[in-house]
Parts: C-alpha cells; structure tokens; sequence
C-alpha cells in the first residue's frame, strides 16, 4: 500500500475494540446510505476526488478487508446494483442509496462508496475517469447494465426513447382510429364523389333533358326524322359517307358518290366532317338514319353543358349557369332550325371558350388570376375549337372570327399596359406554348378545310350568293319577337305575324321572352360589373344588328361591307343564324340577374339559418326562371317516316341516275344509296351544278334516243324510275313504252322500273 494511501486510511480510520479492527468514523446508520446530502445543503462528496478514494486491495471490495464492518443482509439487500450517475437527473458525483424508510444521514467525511450485491462486479470508477470515456466515445459498462436491469420484468425504469409521462386518460373518449379502406373500396370512393361531381351532373342532367326536350325523337329512331325528311336526309348522308370514305379511301373525302361526275361534290355544302367517327359505326339507310337522331339529342346536350361552362367560368352561380344554359339550347328560333343539324350543333363554341378562359386564369367577377393557369385546358379549348370549325363554315366561319378578335383585344390590352409601364402579369412559356400550337392547329383546320371551297367556287362561280338573296333571308326587327311554327307555347299564336315575314323559317328568331325579361333585368340587377354589362349590352346590340342582315338601314354599314370584302362571308346567306351569338350574350345577362337573386336570397336565409342555404320557398323561387325558360323551349316538332329505301338501290351498280329527279328527291336518293356507296347522278345542296340541271332537262322525256345517247356520254349505265314519284311528270306515260329499239333492257323490281344502258 503507497504512502499516500496509508496517510488517508490513517485520517479516516479508528481502532475499534480488542480485535484491532478498524471501521470507517462516518457515523452510520443501520439501513441508512453511504453518504447522503448535508443539512445545509452541500453535498458531502463535494471535496476533490483524489482526496476521496479509499484504501482497498486488489481483489476486494471496499469496506470488506480487516477492520470493516460487515454489511448485513438488509443493507446489501437494499443497496442499488447500478451506479446513481447512470440515472437520468443524477449528478455522477453523487453519493447512492436510500433508506428503507426513506431517512438519510449527513455524511461525516467525503467518501465515495459503490457498492453492489454482486461480489465479482469490479472496482468502482471515478467520475473524472467516467466523463473521460464518455468523452473518448468508450461505451460504459454500467449504463448497459443499466438497460438490462431495466429490460428485466417489474422493472421500474421507463423504457429507452420513451415518455415517462403517464397516459392521458381523454383518450379513451377519442373516436376510434379510421380503418384504412382496401382496393376495392378505395376505387368505389373516388367513383362515387365522380358521380356526385358537378361536372358528372351537369352532363347527366344535360344529356336527360335533350331527350326530354327533343322527343319524340328517339321514339322511333330508325324511321322518324325531325321537322322534315329533306335536309335530314342529305346530313344523314354526310356522316355516313365520310366515316365510310375515312376507313376505305380517305383520298376521295371530297370526291364523294353524289353529283356524278363532277368534283370536289362533298363541298357543295356544309360537310359535318366533325361527326366522321360516328360515321363508321353501321350501314345502310336505318343504321344512318339512327345515327343522326342521336347527334341530334347529343348536340342539345352538349350545347347545355357548353353555355353552362362558359357562365360559370365567367364567374356565375349553378342556378345562373342552367338558365344561360338552357336559354342558349332551347331558345324558342333554334326549333325552325331543327332540320340543320350543322346549326344545331353549336355547343362546341361556348365549351371551347370555357375551356380558353379556364386555362388562361380568366374570369369575369375575378380577373386575370396567374396563379390560376393551366396550359392544357388552353390547348384542350384549341382543339375543341377546331373541331366546331369541322363542323361547317355555316357557323363556324363567324366563331373563327370572333376568336380572332377576341387575340387581338387580348394582344392590344398587353401592348398598351406596356407602354404605359403597369406592372406586367406572368403569362409563362408553357402557355404559349399552348396558345402557339393549339392556334396553328386551329388555322390549319380552317386552311385545310377551305382549300375545296375556293375549288368548288373556281369551278362553279354562279355558286356565289348575290346581295338579294341575302336581303331575302334577313329578319326585320319584329322576327326577334316572332316564334317559329315548331314551337309548342307560341306557334300557333304567332301564326299572322309569321305570314307578313320574308325568308321563312330564317327569319322567326324569337329568344325567348322570359330570357328576354331576364337579360333586361340583368342591365339593372346583377353580379356582374356596371362595366361589364355595358360591354356586355354592345356586343348584343351589334349582334343583333348583324343578324338583320341588310334590314338594318340596307345593311350599308353593318353586313353588306363583311358579305363583300371578308374572306369566306359572300356563302352565308342566311344572316339571321347569328342569333346563335345573340342568345348567348342574353343568357350571360340573364345569368346575372339571377345570379344576384339567389345571392339575395342566401343573405335573407342568413338571418334565419345556420349555415346560411336558402329555405324550400326561397329554392323553389330560385328555380322559376329555370322553368320559364325551360317552357319556352318546348317543342311541336313533326317527326314524319322516312321513304324507304327501294330494292333496285341495293342490287344495281353504278353510275346510276334516279328519276325523277329534282331537290328534295335526290336528298332521298343520296340516303339510299348509303348501302353500297355507288356513284349517282343524283344529289342535293345549297346549289344546283349546272350540268345537274341539263341532266334534268334532258331525261325529262326517258327513254328515248337523245337522253339515252347523252346518258351513254355521261357515262350512265343505270337509270332507276320510281313509279309513285311520277305522277303529274312526262314519265307517266313512257314508263310503260317498249324499248326493244332502243338497245336497252327493262326491268320492274318492286315500286320501281330499272334500265339498264
């Protein structure tokens, strides 16, 4: 033993009785710590720790050589096996141990003492020597000690990692955790909120009111067409002639089977090229005549939901949006048109400027919102755009220019804010990247589908409309008032002032009174802006101007310069069917009338109801404008039986000429011939070829020998006659003649007579 250490164990030691044993001076306790803090609240091992070592020999535990004390069995009982400093909130250096009872005693000398049950647990440490491991990254026995005595079960240490705090008891009124859904569910979730969706609901409500709204239409779907079976017919004809064409010879679109032999026949009128897919689907007669029934119903909803859109881009409430939508495919006029479905299919206009003005962030009670912007439904309006204009010119000539003249605000507004330094609003190259490529798309849809337009004017220059035909066909002001025949409310009621009319049934182009009242109403009371509805009241001034044609003070500075000098205005000679864009600016109006109505009424029901929804009365009276215009709507359209098709149509080859033959007959003989698609003389549209017209003139008298000689030139090899089609005609009579010394054949097959040349 060192000098150093016997000089301690001489301070700390006393002779104890007659065995010359020594026993620490601390005075202790039976059951009491090694050491324990003072009364005054310093710590007894405060001194250095080299002054506080013990004198022990290699081997030994202190307190256990010649002279010490023997624990008792209660002492090493309740003496911890781990070291105080390994316990959270314990200072190192503090002394370990309770009492049994709790009591501790003031230590009499700065002794540390570790003691442990176990007998082989080795030497105690310091803690300088502890705080040097630490520090050395050297892992500490005891502390996994420690963990392992608090893994043991009916171990009082809190896990590691883990709160000591106690549990709340609260929890146990929490809602139960929410199961997470498997698959299946998940997928019948997200299709039932598509369901419930406005979008979903406002096509399904669309979409069940056209058949409402149309029927009988799909009554007898094969064999009934709607207003008239003439123009029907030849539309019927070109759906199925260019989804036919597109899957055989796409090629010879414009080369199509009618007017033999003359070219570019498919652009003598408006081609609905835009319904070419439905066009593949069935032949023949019945499976054409089905096919235009349903885009029939199908245009009406899809001008529903297209209005709809718009006016709930622009800003409006459901209940505005319905009226401006319904107003704007049930307008009272469009039933005189029901026989053009080129006319009725105008939805595309308002959904492909609903979808322009989602993508570029606009709205009308909003703004230019930026953060709003979506590249794709720009592009998506592009398209939609494009495909209205497949439709025909009729109408689409004039959306084209409306969108080019919507840029060119769009485009002058941001060259006048960057002159006059305002700060710029972000526009972003993937929006122009939209505006660019669905634009250039646009264009080349136009460019592509008047190339045989200006063909079919180069070839026939007598096709071209004169001024007179279009002053025949443009509405006085007392047509905005008058309804058409087919309309079921005022048809019948309007009966005298439709015979004082010119150019029916162009010229009946009533809107609707309750759309009227409501557009009215919408000047005075409304969401939208007193700005925008000044804007809004010129637009529909100078629509409804253009729409007189040259009734308005003869047209001089209002129709008549467009017709003249715009590109492509000369082939519309029906001013009146831009009362398409008259409607829809008074359903815009009315839309805000209404729209400030329905707010009204959430603010009375605020006052009464919590939240703030308007009551059953108040729903109902949102709903009145609705139905008024909904009533307005009704129709009293005929849907007459088509002529079926004769049997000789489905067995002779072509060139064929049907006889007699004049305009409303060769529509019919253009739908006949959908079963094989064979070439016919025959054919019907906005006007007559010349050489259709000698034809007619020449057979007038069939058969002899100058119109079998010119058919044999034409390069007819087939003439079918119909014999219920005869009557009060020179075929009466020759259709039972001998042609034995004509060098022909004659064969009766049915209600018809077949020559062949």
């Amino acid at each position: 033993m060192s000098t150093d250490q016997s000089n301690v164990a001489d301070e700390t030691t006393e002779p104890t009785g007659a065995g010359g044993v020594t026993e620490p001076a601390v005075a202790r306790t039976e059951g009491s710590a090694d050491s324990a803090p003072t009364a005054g609240g310093a710590r007894a091992d405060s001194e250095p720790a080299s002054n506080a070592k013990l004198d022990t020999e290699p081997g030994k535990r202190p307190g256990t050589g010649p002279g010490a004390k023997p624990e008792t069995e209660t002492e090493r009982e309740e003496q911890p096996d781990t070291d105080p400093a390994d316990t959270p909130g314990t200072a190192p250096d503090q002394t370990r141990g309770k009492a049994a009872d709790g009591a501790t005693t003031e230590a009499a000398a700065p002794v540390d003492r570790v003691t442990s049950s176990d007998p082989e647990k080795k030497n105690d440490e310091t803690a300088d020597e502890k705080k040097k491991k630490e520090d050395d990254g050297k892992p500490d026995e005891k502390k996994d000690d420690t963990k392992a005595e608090s893994d043991k079960p009916g171990s009082d240490k809190p896990e590691s990692g883990k709160s000591d705090k106690p549990d709340d008891p609260f929890t146990s009124f929490a809602p139960a955790p929410e199961v997470v859904p498997g698959r299946l569910r998940r997928i019948s979730r997200g299709t039932g909120r598509r369901l419930v969706h406005e979008w979903t609901l406002a096509g399904l409500g669309g979409l069940a009111l056209a058949v409402l709204m149309t029927w009988p239409t799909l009554r007898y779907p094969k064999h009934t067409l709607p207003q008239d079976y003439w123009d029907p017919t030849l539309q019927a004809w070109q759906v199925a002639w260019s989804g036919h064409i597109l899957l055989t010879k796409p090629a010879q679109l414009w080369q199509s089977n009618s007017f033999f032999p003359e070219n570019w026949t498919f652009a003598f009128s408006d081609t609905l090229l835009g319904y070419a897919p439905a066009g593949m689907i069935g032949h023949g007669p019945e499976a054409a005549i089905l096919r235009y029934n349903i885009l029939f119903v199908l245009a009406h909803a899809l001008a529903v939901v297209g209005a709809y859109a718009l006016v709930r881009q622009l800003g409006s409430g459901r209940i505005g949006a319905a009226v401006a939508g319904v107003g704007f495919a049930y307008a009272p006029w469009l039933l005189s048109q029901a026989g053009h479905l080129h006319v009725i299919s105008n939805g595309g206009i308002p959904l492909a400027l609903a979808m322009l003005a989602r993508g570029h962030g606009w709205s009308m009670r909003h703004g230019y919102r930026p953060e709003r912007r979506r590249s794709g439904w720009a592009f998506a309006g592009w398209l939609v755009a494009a495909w209205q204009l497949s439709l025909g010119f009729g109408i689409g000539l004039v959306f084209a220019y409306v969108l080019g003249l919507i840029a060119a605000v769009v485009l002058l507004s941001w060259l006048v804010r960057r002159i006059i330094r305002r700060p710029r609003q972000p526009f972003g190259f993937r929006m122009m990247l939209a505006d660019f490529w669905g634009g250039a798309i646009f264009a080349a849809t136009g460019a592509l589908l008047a190339i045989p337009y200006f063909k079919v004017a180069e070839q026939h220059p007598y096709a071209r409309r004169s001024a007179d035909e279009v002053h025949n066909y443009s509405p006085p002001p007392g047509g905005f008032l008058t309804a058409p025949t087919e309309s079921l409310l005022w048809g019948d009621l309007h009966e005298r002032v439709r015979d004082g009319l010119p150019g029916l049934p162009e010229t009946t182009l009533l809107p609707g009174y309750a759309l009227l009242a409501l557009a009215i109403a919408g000047l005075f009371f409304s969401i939208w802006t007193v700005r925008q509805r000044l804007l809004l009241l010129v637009a529909l001034l100078a629509s409804a101007v253009l729409t007189m044609g040259s009734r308005f003070f003869g047209g001089t500075f209002t129709y008549l310069p467009l017709f003249e000098h715009a590109p492509g205005w000369d082939a519309l000679r029906t001013p009146g069917r831009l009362m398409i864009w008259t409607s829809l600016l008074l359903g815009i109006l009315a839309a805000g009338s209404v729209g400030a109505f329905a707010e009204r009424a959430r603010q009375i029901s605020a006052v009464e109801r919590v939240p703030p929804r308007p009551g059953p009365f108040l729903r109902l009276v949102t709903l009145l404008p609705l139905l008024l215009v909904l009533v307005e709507g009704l129709n009293a359209t005929p849907h007459p039986v088509v002529p079926r098709q004769p049997a000789a149509m489905r067995v002779s080859n072509g060139p064929i000429l049907v006889l007699p033959s004049d305009q409303k007959t060769d529509q019919h003989v253009m739908l006949w011939s959908t079963s094989r698609f064979q070439d016919i003389v025959n054919g019907g549209s906005g006007f007559t070829p010349r050489r259709l017209e000698e034809v007619r003139q020449v057979t007038a008298n069939f058969p002899d020998s100058a119109s079998i000689a010119y058919l044999r030139e034409l390069g007819v090899r087939t003439v079918v006659v119909l014999r219920d089609r005869i009557a009060g005609t020179p075929l009466q009579t020759t259709i039972d003649l001998p042609v034995d010394t004509l060098g022909i054949s004659r064969e009766d097959v049915g209600e018809t007579v077949v020559y062949r040349l």
